[in-house]
Parts: structure tokens; C-alpha cells; sequence
């Protein structure tokens, strides 16, 4: 299929360029520059990490390395499922519900605002600048291994939006039930559907 993509990098691009939703096309320029810019800053930074603890031998230090890549993917896999759940769907022509791609935005966004919110929750105690603001201020009374509860509770809702929202039979159902006759016009479930923004 000449109008297809290849791989994660060819699916940002397609998502942004099929989408009919203006809220999907901004986050997938903000989410794409946020996951290079995470991935940029996990790579140098296990990089600088290697080299500084090259002459230990395997043991914690590899455990911590292994675990440090897997955090830096579980920060980025999030920011870049939208777009992937957009692009493959509009590839695929699969039948979803009105609002699909504005939605799964919204769910990104709402993964962003949750690693700002991690990162507030996590900080070392030299880092945390006093402030007036209350918000802030609860956040760092919070124990810091609670910083990986709004990343993770933001994915959830990210991957329950895009199974919420997918598949023709809940819409073709939701048809029916409008009364329309089997003669009458084509089912809804079978049109592309077009965001609401």
C-alpha cells in the first residue's frame, strides 16, 4: 500500500497527517518531541552511567542499568501509543466510536501532565525548591516511590480509552437499537467516523 508507514517513525507522521481531529495533531507533535527528548536524555544519560561504573562487574550496578532502561521506555511507550493507536486505525480503516482520535489525546495530555506531576512527587529533597503553591507543597509530603502512581494510573487510562473506543460491534449495536430499518441507509459503524474538533 503505497499510502502506508513502516515502523514507529513512519506511524507518527501518518498519524498526524490522517487524523481529523486538530487536538490529535497537536499532541502528536508535542508527544512525539517529548518521547525523543526522554529517550535523548535516558540514552546520554546511561551512557555517561556506563562509563562511570565501567570497572564494576555486574551485580547491582547491571540490575540498576537494566531497570533505568526499562523506566525510560516506560516513560515513552505511553507518550507514543496514541499516535500508534491512530495511525494503525485509520491504516486499517477500524470501525471505532465518534471521537476516537480527539479522546486518545486527551489521554495523552493527561500522560504528560502525570510525568510532570511524578517527577514534583520523586524529586531529592535538594532539588525541591520552597514554594507557596498547596498543590505543590502535597505533592512533596507524598513519599517519593509514589511518584510512579500518576504515570502508571495515566497509562492505564490512555490504553482503557483506545479499548473503550475501538471495534464495530458496540456501535453497530448502538444503531440498532435507533430503530433503523434493514432497508433503510447503511449502518453508521461502516462510515470513518470524523472528530468533533
Amino acid at each position: 500500500m503505497a499510502d502506508s508507514y513502516r515502523g514507529v517513525f513512519g506511524a507518527i507522521p501518518y498519524a498526524i497527517r490522517h487524523t481529523e481531529s486538530w487536538t490529535m495533531r497537536v499532541y502528536g507533535v508535542v508527544g512525539a518531541l517529548t518521547a525523543g527528548l526522554i529517550a535523548t536524555v535516558v540514552t546520554l544519560a546511561l551512557v555517561v552511567w556506563m562509563a562511570e561504573t565501567a570497572d564494576v562487574q555486574g551485580g547491582t550496578f547491571l540490575f540498576s542499568r537494566s531497570l533505568y532502561v526499562i523506566a525510560g521506555f516506560a516513560a515513552v511507550a505511553p507518550l507514543l501509543a496514541p499516535l500508534l493507536f491512530v495511525a494503525r486505525r485509520h491504516r486499517r480503516s477500524d470501525p471505532v466510536r465518534p471521537g476516537y482520535d480527539r479522546k486518545l489525546a486527551y489521554g495523552g495530555f493527561l500522560f504528560l501532565l502525570s510525568l510532570y506531576v511524578g517527577m514534583v512527587i520523586s524529586a531529592p529533597a535538594e532539588l525541591r525548591e520552597p514554594t507557596e503553591s498547596v498543590v505543590v507543597s502535597a505533592l512533596y509530603a507524598l513519599p517519593r516511590p509514589a511518584g510512579v502512581v500518576p504515570p502508571i494510573a495515566a497509562a492505564l487510562v490512555v490504553f482503557a480509552v483506545h479499548y473503550r473506543l475501538r471495534g464495530a460491534g458496540d456501535a453497530a449495536d448502538e444503531t440498532a437499537s435507533d430503530g433503523e430499518s434493514a432497508g433503510g441507509t447503511a449502518s453508521h459503524a461502516d462510515e470513518p467516523p470524523v472528530d468533533d474538533d
